[in-house]
């Protein structure tokens, strides 16, 4: 689950990070108010959108006066914003954050990700901020600083003075600045089930303190029921519908811009049927996993789901049926499919527990279904379709 950076500045700060003064708004008339009561002349206009690379996209913007606050407000407010992070689609920006403008001495990068080899954590530091920390990785590794933390030890303060002095930052209150955010980024990280926590930029100021200019936070689903107040930071105008409807339905469903649906089960099988489509040429319209034990219902809404999609020209069905029983699933997808109204291929790879039953069934539906013999004469199959389909048009 991700969260805007207005809510991920606000938790930051509840363990103890800087973070620059800032008031969220929807309208114009809010804009000018939060400009008014943050004080000062000049201020930071920023679209709330869950993506990064808002501000090369002009959904940030520097305002010295009242009057700048209100004309950038209009712009962002309502344009769609495309970045990097958000497709070509873009997002509805309906969320701004009008904050102090912070004079900056310098802009780091800080970030807290779970290094899945090892089962350890990792801080991520480096001198150069305020851009894509790939390019960074790519064209100056050595400026990355690392420490990892094993769970069970915890972060140290040794840790934390590696990371300070590593990034070059000399002065007294820049130091102890710093050491706080690094431990207090630590704290909220492990605390909150975060599956990343990041400050793009880390800024140190003229005078010379270190706050959080930008906040990213993602968190686990899985660990959700554990913090329902995070749970009530959702903005479900930032998930598309298809995530949300199947998220309800304990499928996990995410949308991709192929034009091949996947229906699996397994999260590691799903990945490997998407690897599989691409390295025959074809691309992935959505990850769908209906899961080990999932009910005929669940796995009619997940095939439902999917043909909702226009973009989709063709399905690839993969099941390997452990727990899951391949007549629980040719009984939901033929169901889906003589409700739907669309007329899309399905190509269907069937193995494991009922195999012969949920094959029969499909075969007996008077459905066109292609059978495919294992997962990679699926995947050619589906390809080969959905290229089809695509030349009718």
């Amino acid at each position: 689950m991700n969260i805007h950076e207005y809510q991920a500045k606000k938790l930051m700060s509840d363990f103890g990070i800087g973070v620059s003064k800032g008031i969220m708004v929807t309208s114009v008339d809010e804009a000018i108010k939060a400009a008014k009561a943050i004080g000062g002349d000049r201020f930071v206009v920023k679209a709330q959108i869950h993506a990064g690379g808002r501000g090369k996209a002009g959904g940030v913007k520097l305002a010295t006066s009242f009057v700048e606050v209100e004309q950038h407000a209009k712009n962002i407010l309502g344009m769609n914003l495309v970045t990097y992070q958000t497709g070509p689609s873009g997002k509805i920006v309906k969320k701004l954050l009008v904050e102090q403008a912070i004079d900056i001495e310098h802009e780091y990068y800080v970030a807290i990700v779970l290094d899945r080899n090892s089962g350890k954590i990792n801080m991520l530091c480096s001198s150069e901020g305020g851009v894509e920390i790939e390019k960074v990785a790519k064209e100056t590794p050595e400026k990355i600083i690392k420490v990892v933390i094993d769970p069970s030890i915890g972060f140290s303060p040794f840790m934390a003075r590696k990371l300070t002095y590593g990034i070059g930052l000399k002065s007294e209150e820049a130091i102890k600045d710093a050491m706080k955010t690094f431990e207090g980024l630590y704290k909220l990280y492990t605390t909150l089930d975060c599956s990343i926590a990041e400050i793009n930029p880390l800024v140190l100021t003229k005078q010379q303190r270190v706050i959080a200019l930008d906040a990213k936070i993602n968190f686990d689903d899985n660990g959700l029921f554990r913090h329902p107040e995070i749970n009530d930071l959702r903005d479900e105008n930032e998930e598309s519908a298809s995530e949300l409807e199947a998220s309800t339905h304990g499928l996990s469903y995410i949308s991709l811009d192929g034009n091949i649906g996947c229906l699996v089960n397994g999260a590691g099988l799903a990945m490997a049927t998407m690897d599989i489509i691409k390295l025959h040429g074809g691309s992935p319209a959505n990850f769908l996993d209906v899961g080990g034990g999932a009910t005929k219902e669940a796995v009619k809404k997940g095939c439902s789901i999917i043909l909702s999609d226009s973009n989709v020209k063709a399905i690839l069905i993969n099941i390997f049926g452990g727990i899951m029983r391949c007549d629980v699933v040719a009984e939901g997808v033929t169901e889906a499919l003589k409700e739907s109204n669309r007329k899309v291929p399905v190509v269907v790879r069937l193995e494991g527990t009922n195999v012969a039953l949920g094959k029969k069934i499909m075969s007996e539906s008077g459905l066109k279904i292609i059978s495919a013999n294992d997962l990679e004469d699926a995947a050619m199959k589906v390809v080969t379709v959905a290229k089809e389909k695509e030349e009718e048009k």
